[in-house]
């Protein structure tokens, strides 16, 4: 039974470069992979599904990919969310430092959160503005928040615990961690909770990603036999 899968959406740019396009497009043909990806989970009866959305360090790239990023592909996927995702049950939810959240993205971003609030079929988490070593040092700061208030006592203090003070909340960690661009590494996504999750190394650039690798990758995963250290 597979509860969470992840991806690491990488090769949208070199998508749209190797097409002879500007890099906005491969943008947008990456959140037609998106929706194709979710009504994967949804066939699959996956319940947790989490997109590498925007790192942290993706603030170096072009500002005016970044206005892109931040008005015009939000935009789409809100329209996306009102007139599919609502339907199928979808929920919507931003893991990230909130606080480095674009303000001209806010007002998209709940809209698009308080659409699909009550969906129960697959929880999708987009890592926004988002990075596994932050978020982990965030963890901790909030640990002794708890710990100086006696909400928490240090002694009693266990990885499950610690999870939960994560940006992700209470997310189970992920079974699958599929990244799409031809890299094997984890570039700062999910650190803590990849412990134990199985790896799937793709050299198609996420727009291409078919629902054929997605099965395939399935199958391979089912194949391995996962035993914990054991």
């Amino acid at each position: 039974m597979i509860t969470h899968l992840a991806c690491i959406m990488d090769g949208n740019r070199r998508w749209a470069k190797s097409k002879g396009a500007p890099v906005w497009d491969g943008h947008k043909e990456g959140v037609k992979t998106v929706g194709r990806v979710v009504d994967f989970c949804l066939q699959k009866k996956i319940p947790y599904l989490s997109l590498y959305t925007f790192s942290l360090e993706n603030f170096k790239r072009p500002r005016a990919e970044l206005n892109f990023l931040f008005s015009v592909l939000l935009q789409n996927v809100k329209k996306r969310v009102v007139s599919d995702m609502v339907k199928k049950g979808v929920r919507i939810s931003f893991v990230g430092d909130r606080t480095l959240f674009p303000e001209s993205a806010l007002s998209t971003i709940q809209a698009i959160e308080s659409a699909c609030a009550s969906g129960t079929n697959l929880h999708v988490q987009l890592l926004f503005c988002y990075g596994g070593r932050q978020e982990i040092v965030q963890g901790v700061r909030n640990a002794v928040k708890k710990i100086n208030t006696g909400e928490l006592d240090v002694e009693a203090l266990d990885d499950a615990q610690f999870e939960s003070l994560l940006w992700s909340g209470s997310v189970p960690a992920p079974d699958i961690i599929i990244r799409t661009g031809g890299a094997q590494r984890l570039s700062n996504f999910l650190l803590f909770q990849a412990a134990y999750s199985e790896f799937f190394f793709l050299d198609c650039y996420w727009p291409a990603l078919e629902l054929e690798q997605l099965h395939k990758v399935m199958d391979s995963y089912t194949e391995r036999q996962r035993n914990f250290g054991a």
